[in-house]
């Protein structure tokens, strides 16, 4: 072992992005009072990603599919699963995604305080995907009740409560399922629906799998949009330059950057277990079989060695390098999903607005471990109505022209 790695830390009630910062100059690699090893370097947390073999993504006795699974049986699934969230796939939702951004950012007051993280971010996050799944309307209050549970659950660190919080999902999710199982054919054709005719390996997903695959791709989705939406505003609101060139107008590619890089610098999605199938050496430490591992993206995105001065923004030097989405055959399915989304809403922000602004009022709290991002971000969003502005949409304007 070539350096001290420290033993027993505790991040609790701590700014993981503040306390990462002040752990890597010194630790490459810590463990943490629950005994896992965490990594905080950039090029230990791609070696470990990278390594499928070694560090196996079956780490919890419960299902979840696709991200539990590892070699054949993950590749399986994935190829499967992987069309619903392909550009192609994903370019008839956006017209909804658009709607669904401009409604509710008209809806917002104009010059008063509003929390971009629940007014915003997980409003919009629960109509969105609400949108893309086919699912109805009325279990919009439930899914926003349900994200604030969530949300207290993972930061209260009590099992029973996070256990309760999760069945309350799954009962959501088979109220979703059971409707669509008793419809008769035809009755329904959104992704749902699709998803439920979709064979792995010669048989249909069966309904714990269905479950499993829903909670994916919704449970933990609705409180990282909404953290991410917390960033990308809080960004913008203290770049009021950034602000006025978006509104310009940029290509959508353009505008991902941005956000990509936006999110590098303050990433919410902390990390992902890893378990280790036979002994390794990772950096300044060897590793026994079964040692559990985070591979930590807040961190490795922040890693000097890579980028330098880490608050530097630099969306084209800083792309090849960017984690927030993960790396290897286990990189986050959504990531297109997410992105698409996030470029919806703030297109509709930025064309129904003159400048968004921290609420002088009321100052921004951080989230602590083990969520990443911000708690709260209030802002004044000052000027137009979007009746009386555009989105700046390229697409739409040439729409309009022609």
């Amino acid at each position: 072992m070539s350096e001290h790695i420290p033993d027993g830390l505790s991040p609790a009630g701590r700014d993981l992005r503040a306390y990462t910062d002040e752990l890597r100059p010194r630790h490459r690699v810590v463990r943490n009072i629950e005994g896992e090893w965490v990594l905080l370097a950039h090029d230990l947390v791609v070696q470990a990603a990278l390594d499928h073999d070694t560090f196996s993504s079956g780490v919890s006795r419960f299902l979840q599919v696709p991200n539990g699974l590892d070699g054949a049986e993950h590749t399986a699934y994935r190829e499967a699963l992987d069309p619903f969230l392909s550009a192609g796939a994903l370019a008839e939702h956006e017209p909804a995604f658009r709607r669904v951004a401009v409604e509710l950012v008209a809806a917002l007051p104009r010059d008063a305080g509003v929390d971009a993280v629940r007014e915003i971010g997980v409003q919009f996050a629960v109509r969105a995907q609400s949108a893309w799944l086919g699912w109805p309307l009325d279990l919009e209050r439930r899914l926003m009740t349900w994200v604030a549970d969530n949300h207290a659950a993972t930061r209260s660190g009590d099992l029973a409560q996070t256990r309760e919080v999760a069945e309350q999902f799954d009962t959501i999710i088979h109220s979703v399922l059971d409707s669509r199982s008793s419809a008769a054919p035809g009755d329904h054709d959104d992704v749902t629906s699709r998803l439920m005719r979709t064979p792995v390996n010669g048989h249909l997903l069966t309904h714990a799998e269905l479950v499993s695959v829903l909670r994916n791709w919704t449970g933990g989705d609705l409180g990282s949009i909404a953290l991410c939406v917390g960033v990308v505003v809080h960004h913008l609101a203290i770049h009021a330059h950034l602000q006025d060139r978006l509104r310009g107008g940029v290509p959508d590619a353009e505008l991902d950057a941005v956000l990509d890089e936006v999110l590098r610098i303050d990433d919410p999605f902390v990390t992902n277990r890893r378990v280790t199938t036979c002994p390794v050496e990772l950096g300044p430490v060897r590793l026994p079989q079964g040692a559990r591992i985070r591979l930590n993206w807040t961190s490795a995105n922040r890693d000097p060695a890579v980028f330098g001065d880490p608050d530097a923004f630099d969306p084209a030097g800083n792309r090849d390098r960017n984690l927030v989405y993960g790396i290897g055959r286990h990189a986050c399915p959504g990531r297109l999903l997410a992105t698409i989304e996030l470029r919806a809403l703030t297109r509709a922000l930025l064309g129904a607005t003159d400048a968004i602004e921290l609420d002088p009022a009321r100052a921004p709290q951080r989230e602590v471990a083990p969520v990443g991002g911000w708690a709260s971000v209030p802002v004044l969003l000052r000027g137009r109505s979007v009746s009386a502005g555009r989105t700046r949409d390229p697409r739409q304007e040439e729409a309009d022209r022609g």
